[in-house]
């Protein structure tokens, strides 16, 4: 599925962090479809440049109200750009986009930078029967806000840091054989660095628990056309992220 282009309304549209922002924005159809760890095209201008649109994954979507949320990290022109929006504004939406997470009845989710945001849209829409804890990994105390983001919901969340200011000290791979010992998870779930996603699906794997990993690219179109985004997989295969991801098993992209 390609998805539907929608002309988004800007709900709100706010800095949470030094460079991070949180936009809600009225998509009906998406927020009716969409599912955890999908994402959103965005075009942020009517204009000829930037040319293409930006690829952000979903924090989360609510059918009732018709709206998708979104969390971007100002790191070009393009997002730039949208920080410049105004509640009324428009948005030119693409999505959903992407192959989803398969959640599980018991998961460890772990999510660094940017990539919390998909570990975020699991946490706030468990199904029945389904649990969840989370390890965020940050640089330093200043980069804790994220962890804010899931009080709502019913996880519990850990928190690493790599100057030990806060939480424990170091990457999410520290505390995860501990956590994986503890508790009988039937998934780890995880989007970020890569380098992070490497040693998180690593963990997971000599623990036995399967994990799945959302990749983090650079997109043209978002739906197959271009082969911005192609990646190498197992057995010499050549995927694309947007289309037979962002989520892979970690075995098919990793080992």
């Amino acid at each position: 599925m390609s998805g539907y282009v929608e002309m988004g309304k800007v709900i709100r549209n706010v800095q949470i962090g030094s460079d991070v922002w949180l936009i809600d924005v009225y998509a009906l159809k998406q927020a009716a479809e969409a599912k955890v760890g999908q994402f959103c095209n965005v075009r942020v201008t009517n204009n000829s440049a930037p040319l293409l649109r930006r690829p952000i994954s979903y924090a989360g979507f609510d059918a009732e109200k018709g709206t998708i949320t979104l969390l971007y990290r100002v790191v070009g022109a393009g997002t730039e750009l949208m920080t410049h929006l105004v509640a009324g504004d428009t948005l030119d939406c693409l999505g959903p986009l992407g192959e989803p997470f398969q959640t599980t009845p018991n998961m460890l989710l772990v999510g660094g930078g940017v990539g919390i945001a998909p570990m975020l849209c699991i946490a706030s829409h468990l199904q029945e029967g389904e649990a969840a804890q989370v390890i965020l990994g940050f640089r330093n105390e200043s980069e804790t806000f994220w962890a804010d983001l899931f009080k709502d919901t019913s996880v519990k969340v850990h928190i690493t840091t790599d100057d030990g200011s806060v939480g424990t000290q170091g990457f999410p791979t520290a505390i995860m054989p501990a956590l994986l010992q503890e508790n009988d998870f039937t998934s780890v779930m995880t989007c970020g660095p890569t380098p992070m996603m490497k040693g998180v699906a690593t963990v997971a794997q000599e623990h036995g628990v399967p994990c799945q990993v959302s990749l983090e690219e650079r997109m043209g179109c978002g739906t197959g056309g271009c082969l911005g985004c192609s990646c190498d997989g197992a057995n010499n295969k050549r995927y694309k992220v947007c289309t037979d991801g962002p989520v892979f098993p970690a075995e098919e992209v990793f080992f």
